[in-house]
């Protein structure tokens, strides 16, 4: 059986291959990329790696060669009918090669569109084309990358002792990379048949006020949170539009183990010691 991450050189795939390397040989593992020099770290660890560009049909018929299971990592295009046309190409080329079984890295508790003329979010249609496909599929939903706090003003609120956000009911079912690695791997490498959907979330949600909390107890002073409709940044509108407050035991589960603590998933995103840069 050999397994295959595609985007194997990017964040979430880099985290994937680690994490599965110990689960099953690495002999059994292969990783797609679009520029093979990134990959040279992969060749050290005995990981076959192959070229596989979304964009290019050619080199996806080849990369996937007697490949068992596949894990097709959302495109990261800015484009959602680019990102469609990619993913489309990877399902067919999959189908031609004779891939068993096709994996692919969606978003938690997707919206269904109540307007018959607005089209479906591009998670939506690209599961819509693995089913008709006719392949086995999982379907891999990730919550919210917890990513989104770097651009909340946390230096700011270090340093004058307020979270200012924009006025809303905000709660968030966010998780790190490295979680969605984990329980990733272990799906891969289960291997299980048939048709599965698992919402990877956290099992309880957080809020503005639970992030301040987390922000004093690192400062060692008052981080309150406060509401301004003054407040503007894209991020709202984006997660305006997303379900971040359902939630689901599966991430827990296919982990063996509770979900990174929120103060532990922000700790990057907060300047070095949690204190103001000087």
């Amino acid at each position: 059986m050999k397994i295959m991450i595609t985007g194997a050189a990017g964040q979430l795939g880099s985290l994937i291959i680690e994490n599965l390397r110990s689960r099953i040989p690495a002999e059994q593992i292969v990783a797609g990329v679009r520029k093979l020099e990134q990959a040279a770290h992969l060749r050290e660890q005995g990981i076959e790696v192959r070229y596989a560009d979304y964009d290019v049909p050619e080199s996806l018929d080849e990369a996937f060669c007697g490949i068992s299971r596949l894990l097709l990592i959302s495109s990261s295009h800015t484009d959602d009918s680019v990102r469609l046309t990619q993913h489309k190409q990877v399902i067919d080329a999959a189908k031609r090669s004779g891939v068993g079984h096709i994996l692919y890295t969606g978003f938690a508790f997707p919206r269904q569109s109540i307007d018959q003329n607005k089209p479906a979010n591009v998670h939506t249609l690209t599961e819509q084309a693995i089913i008709e496909s006719g392949l086995e599929y999982t379907f891999l939903r990730n919550a919210l990358y917890i990513d989104f706090v770097g651009v909340l003003g946390l230096k700011e609120a270090l340093t004058c002792g307020e979270l200012v956000t924009a006025p809303g009911d905000w709660k968030f079912n966010s998780v790190n990379r490295c979680d969605l690695a984990l329980a990733t791997a272990a799906v891969l490498a289960e291997g299980k048949s048939g048709h599965q959907i698992y919402e990877l979330t956290t099992p309880q949600t957080w809020d503005f006020a639970d992030l301040a909390e987390v922000l004093t107890e690192v400062a060692g002073k008052p981080i309150v949170h406060r509401q301004d409709a003054a407040v503007q940044h894209w991020i709202y509108a984006f997660i305006s539009k997303l379900d971040t407050s359902s939630t689901s035991g599966d991430l827990e589960r296919l982990m063996g183990r509770p979900v990174t603590p929120l103060r532990e998933s922000i700790m990057p995103f907060l300047p070095v010691g949690g204190e103001p840069a000087k």
